[in-house]
């Protein structure tokens, strides 16, 4: 009698001492279904992480994503100060951001390749000179060209842009003091638009879309370069979701997520839901190649 007894008492104890998942999924300050988080994101990817969030939170209404645009750095010091939950960039974390971000904020920092982007370069309508090799524009970049062209960036420092360009183009040479700096990519579209000696550097999901009405009016208004291809000497390749996915075309570079939570927070979710077959599809329609999904290139003869 006294061991029936006590397992009838255990098992109420058991009943009411557990929570549904559902319940223990409220109780977060942010889930997958519920919540709002900011994120700092490249300034160059706008485009395409508003359709991302935009899509997001169609299919989950009860969440927020709070996306604001801005350098790269700038964005890596958001992470590390804790203001931010997720950080869009080109690069993963160093050893001492992962370390930081352990010793000091205790959360582990994640890290995702999302997808493969471009540099794409762009000159004014009236330049009927459009292709360059790399020797060129490296040395356009240094103010040594033949022709008075001046580089035009979405900041002299502190940008995606600008690092990759030093650091994967430059080398270690130095960018001209004639480089300028515009506001925004849409500043840099702006200026080489009504400026005939100047050429851009922006992200490629700014122009890169031929089904985005807002793309194509950017398009109408400048020249897109294309640059030597990869594999190809005397050949020119302009920055299409083919020759980046091939790297045929030069300047290519990743899209990285990184973001820090201790627990299946809304930050994960998202970073889940980009890196997933919607959010992947989403890159591939907005002209990137994503990078958790196979991307087929079919050879195509076109008739005369």
């Amino acid at each position: 009698m006294k061991k029936g007894f006590c397992i009838l008492l255990f098992f109420p104890l058991l009943f009411f001492g557990c929570k549904s998942y559902d319940e223990q999924r409220d109780e977060l300050p942010d889930h997958k279904y519920k919540g709002s988080i900011r994120i700092s994101a490249d300034e160059s990817f706008k485009p395409i992480i508003d359709e991302q969030i935009k899509v997001y939170e169609s299919q989950h209404t009860a969440t927020r994503l709070r996306a604001e645009y801005k350098p790269e750095a700038e964005c890596l010091k958001d992470l590390l100060n804790d203001s931010v939950r997720m950080v869009i960039a080109t690069r993963y974390p160093d050893k001492d951001e992962i370390n930081f971000v352990a010793d000091s904020l205790k959360k582990d920092l994640k890290s995702i390749k999302l997808a493969l982007d471009a540099i794409a370069v762009i000159v004014h309508p009236s330049v009927s000179d459009t292709l360059l090799t790399m020797e060129e524009l490296k040395s356009i970049l240094q103010g040594n060209f033949k022709k008075n062209l001046i580089p035009v960036f979405d900041g002299v420092k502190a940008t995606s842009t600008v690092r990759y360009i030093v650091d994967s183009v430059l080398r270690g040479d130095t960018l001209t003091s004639r480089a300028m700096a515009a506001r925004s990519s849409v500043g840099v579209i702006d200026y080489v638009a009504q400026n005939p000696e100047a050429i851009g550097f922006i992200g490629v999901s700014w122009i890169g879309n031929p089904e985005d009405p807002a793309q194509l009016s950017f398009l109408k208004r400048v020249n897109l370069v294309y640059l030597e291809s990869t594999d190809k000497p005397g050949a020119y390749v302009g920055p299409y979701q083919a020759n980046i996915y091939l790297r045929r075309y030069p300047l290519v570079r990743d899209l990285i997520c990184m973001y820090k939570e201790n627990y299946k927070g809304l930050g994960r979710a998202f970073a889940n839901f980009m890196s997933g077959e919607t959010g992947q599809l989403i890159f591939r329609r907005a002209y990137l190649v994503p990078a958790k999904k196979n991307f087929n290139v079919r050879p195509v003869r076109l008739k005369q």
